[in-house]
């Protein structure tokens, strides 16, 4: 007889490709899923998969994934007795946790004093170091002052890495290769860690020069078992943050042995009883602890692809206070092959890797033996600034490492995206590089070589495959994802295809079928008084207006973003490639640079100010 499920609604606070990947595990275990969603977001597939949606509130994150009020809120409305966070948002806040526990809902995820001794990378680093576990030589505590920074360059020597204590995935860090450097690192990484994470606390550490970034998966119940599921090559970053990942590392085996052991006493340490990962540098023969992500994490899928276990699952029963069915043993003898994951993000490498949002007018997932494709993109899918790059994530798995490479290649071959810059072209690419090939590559290793493509590219010698935005493209025109079990999108604006329409009544989703279904609206382009042409908002939305014109001696904005610093100020010098402006967008802090020198003759934006892309930033006189 089965075994009962562990809950009976399962709330999942994130949205896209994980609260899709969350949504398919809980519902083979028997659960219901609540999915959320925000205005940007209404249209998206984790709404259409879930057996109930509610409506957060609007885009921007504060007033909707980040909306800790709503979310308890449409959880308790919606019965959910378990609430699963994803990746990303609140998955490691534990204030958060410690109110969903609070109002008698089970948290799908570590328990809240794990996640406080893991999410201060100061408190971690001085667990480790208590629980005897290599750490990268460097301070335990916070730099209060650029003074102090110089210190620690003294004490450590260069480079040195700069990092927010309150951040993870590349914001907040800086790196200083000399003295000079040492006073805008420090100032560049405590704005942004609180711009980030409202906590502007810096520590430091030495910069390694190309380690290899291995984490270890890590998964543990309430009784105790601590186990490792494997370890994964994550060293392909641009930004500090993770392009392609694959498992199992290679590394050698007295540093895989001595990882693993840290890895699982780290997590005993600290009573750890969910997935997570222990993050590490490896460089030559020695490893160091770097953090400890108390969450699952976007490239799980490489260590569920070469252990054959659903991590997901794991964390649900887990949650739920069951036992693992696991040990050691069982889980070393269920590794086999290989697996690399690449994240298809929709961002222009030639442009140091801008994010690019719009809509994806054509989609088409590769197929066959070995192919895994996350997402939650369909043909008119809208990548909004609102919301990272992220597109889908390609897995691929083979018996060897040779074999996968090759049927990774075949895959970003077969995948079609059309309507927006991707990372496909330079993925591609990656698989003939190589260091790339014989896995000998580093941390530094993917941003020169893409800037080389880009160069290359320029030139026009065609290395860099597909259209010149970077998308790869077939020729035969065809459309659509490949899931049958998400494909009614074609009709994701107009109703389904079975006749029924989706309304919203409090804030909660409803799919309603016509007996006699009213003719669709269109709407378009009218003239309005005097001959004039004026759009007409569509879903309720506004409508913007156009950037104002750039000229020649403006500095514009290349996305559209919220300006977090302006630098300069009227009258002020200022040298080409100086930077004028930084925006962020879609997760990621831009720095805006000038085309060429010039004095300042302009700025026409604040800091604070939301801009569209060819907005003009400052005027060079």
């Amino acid at each position: 007889m089965p075994d009962a499920p562990p809950f009976r609604k399962i709330l999942v606070a994130n949205r896209g490709e994980i609260a899709i990947r969350v949504m398919r595990s809980a519902k083979e275990l028997g659960c219901a899923t609540v999915a959320v969603y925000s205005d940007a977001d209404r249209d998206a597939l984790h709404v259409r998969y879930a057996d109930e949606a509610y409506h957060l509130g609007p885009s921007a994150l504060a007033q909707s994934y980040l909306n800790a009020d709503k979310l308890l809120d449409v959880a308790q409305r919606a019965g959910a007795d378990a609430l699963h966070p994803g990746y990303g948002f609140f998955a490691e806040n534990a204030a958060f946790a410690r109110r969903i526990i609070g109002a008698g809902i089970t948290w799908i995820g570590p328990h809240p004093d794990a996640i406080d001794a893991m999410g201060d990378k100061i408190r971690s680093r001085q667990a480790m170091v208590a629980a005897g576990v290599p750490v990268v030589p460097g301070g335990t505590d916070a730099i209060a002052d650029a003074n102090a920074a110089r210190a620690a360059a003294e004490k450590y020597g260069l480079p040195l890495a700069l990092k927010a204590s309150g951040g993870g995935g590349g914001k907040g860090l800086k790196v200083a290769r000399s003295v000079e450097e040492v006073e805008s690192a420090f100032s560049t990484a405590q704005r942004e860690a609180s711009a980030y994470f409202g906590n502007p606390t810096i520590y430091v550490e030495r910069y390694l020069e190309n380690p290899k970034h291995v984490e270890l998966q890590i998964l543990a119940d309430k009784h105790g078992t601590v186990l490792h599921v494997g370890e994964r090559d994550c060293s392909l970053q641009r930004r500090h943050q993770k392009l392609w990942e694959e498992a199992p590392a290679l590394i050698p085996e007295a540093v895989r042995a001595g990882l693993r052991a840290a890895g699982v006493q780290a997590a005993r340490s600290i009573g750890y009883d969910s997935v997570g990962t222990i993050e590490c540098l490896v460089s030559g023969d020695a490893f160091y602890f770097l953090e400890m992500n108390t969450r699952i994490q976007v490239e799980h899928t490489v260590s569920e692809e070469i252990s054959g276990i659903d991590l997901v699952r794991e964390q649900i029963l887990v949650a739920s206070g069951r036992p693992l069915g696991l040990t050691q043993d069982e889980v070393d003898a269920s590794f086999r092959g290989h697996a690399i994951e690449v994240r298809v993000n929709a961002e222009d490498p030639a442009q140091n890797f801008r994010p690019a949002p719009g809509t994806v007018e054509r989609y088409r997932e590769p197929g066959g033996f070995g192919v895994r494709v996350d997402s939650a993109a369909f043909p008119g899918f809208t990548i909004t600034p609102d919301y990272d790059s992220m597109i889908a994530k390609l897995i691929v798995r083979g018996r060897n490492r040779e074999e996968t490479l090759a049927r990774l290649a075949r895959a970003i071959d077969e995948y079609v995206i059309a309507g927006v810059p991707t990372t496909l072209a330079l993925l591609r690419a990656l698989c003939d590089f190589g260091p790339v090939r014989d896995a000998s590559y580093g941390t530094a290793t993917l941003e020169p070589f893409a800037a080389s493509l880009a160069l290359r590219q320029a030139q026009g010698d065609g290395v860099a495959r597909g259209a010149s935005n970077g998308v790869v493209q077939d020729a035969s025109g065809a459309t659509g994802a490949t899931s049958a079990a998400l494909d009614d999108t074609a009709a994701a604006s107009a109703g389904t295809p079975d006749g029924t329409i989706r309304v919203e009544v409090n804030d909660k989703l409803f799919r309603v079928r016509f007996v006699d279904l009213p003719t669709p609206v269109t709407l378009s382009l009218s003239k309005g008084p005097g001959g004039t042409t004026r759009s007409v908002p569509k879903k309720g939305g506004t409508t913007r207006s156009a950037s104002p014109a750039a000229a020649g001696n403006d500095v514009v904005a290349p996305m559209h973003g919220v300006v977090v610093e302006i630098p300069v100020a009227p009258s002020a010098s200022v040298n080409e490639g100086d930077v004028v402006a930084v925006i962020e967008a879609m997760k990621m802090m831009n720095e805006i640079r000038a085309h060429k020198a010039g004095t300042v003759a302009a700025v026409h934006v604040t800091a604070g100010t939301t801009v569209e892309a060819r907005t003009p930033l400052v005027t060079l006189a």
